[in-house]
């Protein structure tokens, strides 16, 4: 039992599918509530599906699990409903620091340039996201979730996938078009269908162990090498929602898990740290060991691995809820367009194609971050050691220190979706990107105004401030299309312009976008659903557009 926080229990309730007499269909399912499973809950009712979410257990997560959300997580889950909310319970932090022995060797900056909404990074605990994505899923009409609703058998057929449901009341049956698998590392259903995850166990332990105290320590990671509080080992310190710290201590590969949690073994390793005279209450603890694996493909026919059920990283890094979160960023616009008959089903291949790219990249971060955290010999401990000496006095050596390289959002630059750049552009929001931010109009933000779903153009007017007939003719097809139309927002428009039909005026006041994005006069760029860049250019061309519209839903 948490002393900060005391979980919510949700009731299981009876649905009127188990009394139908055949399988009820339902367009998407999705097997595991944690926060992956429920962001692609609420993607799904943004996008328009019918969806519905099944977990075993009857609550939110307890005791430590995710702490840090990075920007690219944060500006999802704006998307999502749920931004605001974490931004305001969470630690805002910025500032990160790295000690060897009674030393501090650097520290580093992670805020962005300026003029950004949310920050680099912040700290809460896991259980508020998933209840604040309760929340977010009990408003909407068009996603279900359902408590103590455990999938035991899993079949797909020709053209559904049907799934047997295990209930207080019972068993019953359901059908869908799409099974997303969100049930975690170990997941059930992955061993039900005989998919493995393979890749590298870490021979080290980590003891965590969050506490409560008032201190005056600032919101800032801490990350030491071989302190002298726990010598030969590594800690990091982080701060949490309520004044709770998590504290990880590495423990090496021999201890025994069960007696390193016990409190009467985890206080004196605390009081060593924050030393005898401070008041903390042992809230949490438990010990783990890293693993850096995925599966060898995500999608399989019509069932489709989200989160750690597809990849699993060490915490290290804050890979783990971030990519599994950009992971359903990717896949629900795509089973959208799918849905509605506007892509082919091979457009999910590129969910494939893309996010095994990005796990590769987490994974390889990871691997290398948990390689200078735990060397495995005397060579590599003594290169790490005077990699922390040199980083001390010189800046080169700082950049070979890792503490655990943190979560960036994958650039997907090979992407079969990519329409390759033609024009030179001296920026680096290249096809593949997901998109900058800058404040636009009085007090908004590109990306709140390109969260709407749907794919984007961005156009800069001409060099009067106008835009010529032929420009705004061509903008307004492709703001009306009967197949997939594209939101038009303009830039630089005068006042005395009117707006073209269907399409919006954005104010760039502090000239940000503009700068960000090179927009020289008649640039346009073509944004996915998911705010990745899909192509750009200097000029408007009609039979260009098209093309990279068909490229990005699958279709050329």
């Amino acid at each position: 039992m948490l002393q900060s926080h005391q979980n919510p229990v949700y009731e299981f309730v009876h649905s009127s599918d188990q009394d139908a007499p055949t399988p009820v269909h339902h367009p998407v399912i999705i097997v595991g509530a944690g926060p992956v499973g429920m962001a692609a809950g609420l993607d799904a009712a943004k996008q328009g599906i019918a969806a519905l979410i099944l977990d075993d257990n009857n609550t939110v997560s307890i005791g430590s699990r995710a702490v840090c959300y990075a920007k690219r997580a944060l500006e999802v889950l704006d998307r999502l409903g749920c931004g605001q909310r974490m931004v305001d319970k969470g630690i805002t932090w910025n500032l990160g620091k790295v000690f060897f022995r009674d030393d501090q060797v650097y520290s580093f900056n992670l805020l962005p340039e300026a003029d950004h909404e949310r920050p680099a990074f912040i700290n809460l605990q896991q259980y508020y996201l998933e209840e604040y994505m309760v929340d977010q899923i009990n408003q909407q009409e068009t996603v279900e979730l359902r408590w103590k609703s455990r999938v035991t058998q899993v079949e797909e057929k020709a053209n559904h996938v049907q799934i047997q449901v295990e209930t207080p009341e019972g068993e019953y049956t359901l059908t869908c078009d799409y099974l997303l698998v969100g049930d975690g590392a170990n997941s059930g259903i992955r061993k039900m269908m005989g998919l493995e995850s393979s890749g590298q166990v870490f021979q080290d332990r980590f003891l965590i162990a969050d506490v409560v105290m008032e201190t005056d320590f600032p919101p800032e990671r801490w990350f030491w090498f071989d302190p002298p509080f726990h010598k030969g080992g590594s800690t990091l310190l982080h701060r949490q929602a309520d004044n709770v710290w998590r504290i990880d201590f590495q423990l090496g590969w021999d201890a025994d898990p069960e007696e390193e949690k016990k409190p009467e073994n985890v206080i004196p390793r605390l009081k060593a740290m924050l030393g005898e005279e401070t008041e903390f209450e042992l809230e949490w603890t438990s010990v783990y060991t890293f693993q850096c694996r995925r599966m060898e493909k995500f999608r399989h026919g019509r069932l489709l691995f989200i989160g750690d059920a597809a990849h699993q990283v060490s915490p290290f890094g804050a890979r783990g809820a971030n990519s599994g979160i950009q992971d359903t960023d990717n896949l629900l616009w795509k089973v959208k367009l799918v849905l509605d008959g506007k892509a082919p089903d091979t457009l999910l291949d590129s969910y494939d194609e893309e996010r095994v790219y990005a796990a590769d990249e987490n994974l390889l971060n990871s691997t290398r971050s948990t390689d200078f955290i735990t060397p495995k010999s005397p060579v590599s401990n003594t290169f790490r050691n005077a990699t922390l000496l040199l980083a001390e006095e010189y800046p080169f050596a700082r950049t070979l220190v890792n503490s655990g390289r943190l979560s960036l959002p994958s650039v997907y630059h090979s992407s079969s979706l990519n329409t390759a750049d033609e024009d030179e552009f001296d920026s680096n929001m290249v096809p593949g990107t997901p998109s900058t931010d800058a404040p636009v109009n009085e007090s908004d933000w590109f990306l709140r105004v390109i969260g709407n779903n749907r794919f984007n153009g961005l156009f800069f007017a001409e060099q009067d401030g106008t835009i010529s007939e032929a420009n705004r003719n061509l903008l307004t097809t492709l703001a009306n299309s009967d197949d997939i139309a594209i939101n038009i927002l303009i830039v630089g428009l005068t006042a005395d312009q009117t707006l073209p039909n269907g399409m919006v005026r954005l104010a760039d006041n502090k000239g940000l976008l503009t700068e960000r994005f090179d927009g020289k006069p008649g640039t346009f760029y073509l944004f996915r659903p998911d705010q990745h860049i899909a192509a750009r250019w200097r000029a408007l061309d009609q039979q260009k557009i098209a093309a990279a519209l068909n490229r990005a839903t699958g279709r050329s």
